[in-house]
């Protein structure tokens, strides 16, 4: 009787056997044991993490996990498949193997993403949970050099271009400016979408004087989950002259505490006085220096400011067209160390000047490929005008750092130099994760 019930269950689990789908075997890898290594009172499991959970188009991530077993169950040594499923490129395929090290711990790198990608590792000792790593698309903005004197008006109209990668045809882009009175408020000034070959450009005339923050954002679509976001370029825009009475300056722009000479044309005048006012760019015209001219009717005044300020000048019944002179925050930038293992984490710190608590700091990777630069942290000024900002580095060889203090109504934006971090494979024990970094936000679209 004893064999028959035994017989009969063996043909029970053998049909039950049959008839399982070929996908459950996968997703029920966890109750799998490890073969002369089990034990027979336990089950192993697979642990995994992908970092950083964004990336701009064709950066890398870090995949990582451990092999955790019960007491007595080998856990080195033991091969590690890892898979991945690209979104809209059917199913999960293997990215990879890996074999563990001491602990269980294995790692991998998924190299040049371009699409949403979902991750899950498997052994013959179980499969773990997904873990996804969304991707923002590589944005470049291009336009003129940002020391180009800008006019107001429809002769000085000026194209900004660019390219979106991978290439969204279609995909909604807008150019936005920042708010002339808050910082990291940015509105949109033009609409448009991606292109062939992922193309864009946008041809924009300046309707007042002052200084210009641009960006642009492509709107997450298809493929793509997480919006993108260009570089920032900063310019002066000013207004056409007056032939009757000029004005100009000896630098535009400068750097905080920077002395400039404002200087011009009386047509003419013959020791005639001269005025010259200023205001912030939301205040009113208040002078602030007066002269004379000389006998060809020349005029000069050597000013300090403190923030980016428009200046015109006054003779008689006659004023100048509207000079903006911008004024860039003074930076200064260091990092811990030009080397870091894989999953470390660097300090990048310095100072601004002036200091204005609360000003956000960037931290920006330089993009892979087609140059420029992106926002990978957000930090900000501390009371004494210091900022830190402590980021983890994944992936292997050489990335390229920059800091940067974005524009805002006061002061134009600065960069540091850049910092080449060569980057080295990591113990994939040592590797864990880490909180999502700050980015920047969207503004209004």
């Amino acid at each position: 009787m004893r064999s028959l019930r035994l017989a009969s269950a063996i043909a029970a689990a053998a049909t039950a056997l049959a008839l399982t789908p070929a996908g459950a075997s996968a997703r029920n890898h966890q109750h799998i044991r490890l073969g002369k290594h089990a034990n027979p009172t336990g089950h192993c499991r697979v642990t995994i993490f992908a970092e950083p959970h964004i990336v701009i188009s064709g950066e890398s991530a870090q995949i990582v996990g451990q092999l955790i077993c019960p007491s007595g169950v080998l856990t080195s040594e033991q091969t590690v498949t890892v898979y991945e499923h690209v979104a809209g490129a059917g199913p999960f395929q293997v990215l990879g193997t890996a074999t563990t090290g001491a602990g269980g711990f294995y790692s991998i790198v998924a190299p040049n993403l371009t699409a949403n990608s979902t991750f899950y590792a498997a052994t013959v000792g179980g499969r773990s949970a997904t873990r996804a790593v969304k991707v923002s698309p590589q944005v470049t903005l291009k336009g003129p050099a940002e020391t180009a004197q800008i006019f107001t008006g429809r002769r000085g109209a000026q194209t900004f271009s660019g390219v979106v990668s991978p290439a969204d045809t279609g995909a909604e882009i807008v150019l936005q400016r920042e708010s002339a009175t808050a910082n990291e408020e940015w509105g949109v000034i033009q609409r448009g979408v991606v292109g062939p070959g992922g193309a864009y450009f946008f041809t924009h005339v300046f309707g007042r004087p002052g200084d210009a923050n641009l960006r642009v954002v492509v709107r997450a679509h298809r493929k793509l989950s997480v919006r993108g976001i260009s570089n920032t370029l900063s310019y002066s825009i000013s207004q056409r002259e007056n032939p009757a009475l000029t004005i100009n300056t000896s630098a535009d722009p400068i750097s905080y505490g920077q002395p400039v000479t404002l200087s011009g044309v009386v047509a003419g005048a013959v020791s005639k006085p001269v005025t010259l006012l200023a205001r912030s760019k939301e205040g009113a015209f208040a002078p602030v220096a007066t002269s004379t001219t000389d006998a060809s009717g020349n005029y000069s005044f050597t000013q300090t400011p403190l923030q980016s300020t428009i200046y015109r000048v006054t003779s008689g019944g006659v004023s100048s067209s509207l000079l903006f002179e911008g004024v860039k925050y003074v930076l200064t930038a260091s990092v811990s160390a030009t080397t870091v293992s894989s999953g470390g984490a660097l300090t990048f710190s310095g100072t601004v000047t002036p200091a204005r608590v609360g000003h956000v700091v960037y931290l920006e990777r330089q993009n892979v490929f087609g140059g420029g630069f992106h926002v990978v942290d957000v930090a900000t000024v501390a009371a004494d005008s210091t900022y830190t900002i402590n980021h983890a580095i994944f992936g292997a060889g050489t990335e390229v750092f920059r800091v940067k203090v974005p524009g805002d109504p006061l002061n134009q934006a600065i960069s540091s130099t850049p910092f080449s971090i060569a980057v080295t494979p990591a113990t994939p024990g040592a590797l864990s994760p880490h909180a999502q970094n700050k980015l920047p936000g969207e503004g209004k679209v």
